[in-house]
């Protein structure tokens, strides 16, 4: 069983910052995959960012290239979002996932089969 747990959103002006942490426990997540997505009312679930169990290979949405960036801290099993540049279109609820698998994160989230219970980022114009 692998247990993620989301913190970090809130509320924030247009081009401000937030930096959103996953932390997971569970068995060997060092070795999952590790994922970001968001969905916000009445829309799909997009994805976010991924990265890879050592945090060698990444994957981003092209929307979020340049203004967020996926880490990961194995020693503390958590992964982070770095959020920069918030329009009101990033509003959503934005969730983590992991995934067992050793090769490039995945992009898509049929492929993470944990998650966690979501944290709410609202940003104002």
């Amino acid at each position: 069983q692998v247990l993620l747990v989301e913190s970090g959103g809130g509320l924030v002006q247009t081009g401000g910052s937030l930096r959103l942490s996953c932390a997971a426990s569970g068995r060997t997540v060092s070795r999952y995959a590790m994922g970001w997505f968001r969905q916000a009312p009445g829309k799909e679930r997009e994805f976010v960012a991924s990265i890879n169990w050592s945090g060698s290979s990444t994957a981003y949405a092209d929307s979020m290239k340049g203004r967020f960036t996926i880490s990961r801290d194995t020693a503390k099993n958590t992964v982070y979002l770095q959020m920069n540049s918030l329009k009101p279109e990033d509003t959503a609820l934005y969730y983590c996932a992991a995934t067992a698998t050793l090769a490039v994160p995945p992009m898509v989230y049929y492929e993470y089969p944990y998650w966690g219970q979501g944290t709410q980022v609202t940003v104002s114009s």
